[in-house]
């Protein structure tokens, strides 16, 4: 038998570099794994009930044919009669579970309705092509149409959901011109999404996102691994903006974890083109008010200190320990808010 031919040192080197790295990665993501169940085990212990604020479902039909799930709470016999309807939509990879806190606040209280977009929770997939704000915006007119028919509005959006209005506002002004009575914008942006970084840097990855995104995209079991082992931590460090209970981060963790990647990224070229400064014109009329926690990772507060400037200098809510899911983080803070724009709502409605 011959003698075994010897490696080359380099090649012996990149093996024993990928079996270290290898290694590596499979102790880092077993650690993210345990520690996604110590804090599950953890979040048992203080639950508040997520996801169990429900009512009776209807399906409303989109022009392109994908089904959302949309539910209405109907306020108390002794709720004023002139209120507007509340209406929630909510951000990128969320649900509607993601109102928790203000739909039980709230709850009794006003007429709300809350839907899941397009791809998001309960509702129906939809394709690549219909995957962008316009066709949020056309969702949102066509919900509106189905179940909330007359009266004044009140508009509450968050993140992706705040974008949903613009581009609302964007095709049915005459819509918001004449019910609109209200607007929070919440956690969300008018443009400039896609731009990470300040100056060169900012442009150079912001021209190279579509290839790294497309390049992802064709890699769904790599991708879906990665997501699965790292998920938990980056919702830890990036939708909060300082320590809040274990069943927060599982909560919103579990909202994420179930949207496909596919569709994650179907939406975010959408999300990097976004502009939308223009429409904002149809909203500066009516009440507003900006909201946005100060440690923000995903959506900075300057971008919600422009939005409150291009308002017309509305009322903007920084809160300082809160970061993108602030009305989770500060249910409390966000809840008193839109009580105010409601009752600066009913003034301006009398008004007119």
């Amino acid at each position: 038998m011959s003698p075994r031919k010897r490696q080359p040192r380099w090649v012996r080197a990149v093996e024993l570099g990928a079996a270290v790295a290898g290694a590596a990665a499979a102790a880092t993501a077993a650690g993210l794994a345990a520690q996604r169940t110590v804090a599950k085990n953890r979040a048992r212990r203080d639950d508040v009930g997520f996801g169990s604020v429900r009512a009776d479902g209807h399906t409303v039909r989109t022009d392109d044919g994908v089904n959302l799930h949309v539910e209405v709470d109907e306020a108390d016999e002794s709720a004023d009669t002139d209120a507007p309807t509340l209406v929630f939509v909510h951000g990128y990879l969320l649900s509607m579970d993601s109102w928790h806190f203000q739909r039980a606040a709230l709850r009794g209280r006003h007429r709300m309705v809350l839907f899941d977009q397009r791809s998001h929770g309960r509702s129906g997939r939809s394709d690549a092509a219909h995957s962008t704000i316009e066709q949020l915006g056309r969702d949102l007119g066509e919900v509106l149409a189905a179940v909330a028919q007359t009266g004044p509005l009140v508009l509450v959006g968050h993140s992706m959901g705040g974008m949903t209005l613009m581009s609302l506002a964007e095709q049915l002004p005459e819509l918001v011109a004449e019910r609109v009575v209200g607007t929070a914008f919440i956690a969300t942006s008018a443009g400039n999404v896609g731009r990470l970084l300040p100056g060169a840097p900012g442009r150079i990855l912001d021209a190279l996102q579509p290839f790294v995104i497309g390049a992802l995209a064709k890699l769904p079991v790599v991708v879906e691994t990665g997501r699965r082992s790292n998920a938990f931590a980056m919702t830890r460090r990036l939708a909060f903006g300082g320590p809040v209970p274990d069943s927060y981060v599982v909560f919103v963790d579990e909202m994420i974890s179930t949207t496909p990647s596919r569709v994650v990224w179907d939406f975010l070229p959408a999300l990097r083109l976004h502009d939308r400064y223009l429409a904002l014109a149809a909203y500066a009329d009516a009440p507003s008010v900006v909201i946005v926690g100060a440690q923000d990772a995903i959506l900075p507060a300057s971008h919600a200190q422009r939005l409150a400037e291009e308002l017309g200098g509305v009322p903007l809510l920084e809160l300082d320990s809160a970061g993108h899911m602030v009305m989770i983080e500060q249910p409390e803070q966000v809840t008193e808010a839109l009580e105010d724009l409601v009752e600066r709502a009913l003034a301006y409605g009398a008004g007119r």
